[in-house]
């Protein structure tokens, strides 16, 4: 998916998924589209709920306009290399490889 073209409901090219985001359970929890850049450049990162993408004849459609997510807010993570936001790690977890 990531990497995707994204085409608004009147066959427009409106960006690429540019990132999920996962919650705590693994399930996407957003998908960031990369709108209006080119060639990397200028655009900006939106993130949709992953229910108002649909998928036609085998590409992925929003009902919203170019324009529509140009006026969204930017998102933005705090740190791109690792995914990491603004919130604190979880104070214990299950142990690799375990499966526990």
């Amino acid at each position: 998916m990531i990497g995707s073209a994204v085409y608004d409901i009147q066959n427009r090219k409106i960006g690429k998924v540019r990132d999920l985001v996962l919650d705590r359970s693994g399930q996407i929890a957003a998908v960031v589209v990369d709108v209006g850049s080119f060639l990397g450049t200028g655009g900006k990162n939106v993130a949709v709920k992953p229910s108002d993408i649909k998928t036609d004849h085998n590409r992925l459609t929003l009902d919203v306009t170019k324009e529509q997510l140009q006026q969204m807010a930017n998102y933005r993570l705090d740190d791109r290399n690792t995914g990491a936001g603004s919130s604190a790690s979880p104070v214990k977890g299950g142990h690799l490889g375990t499966g526990r």
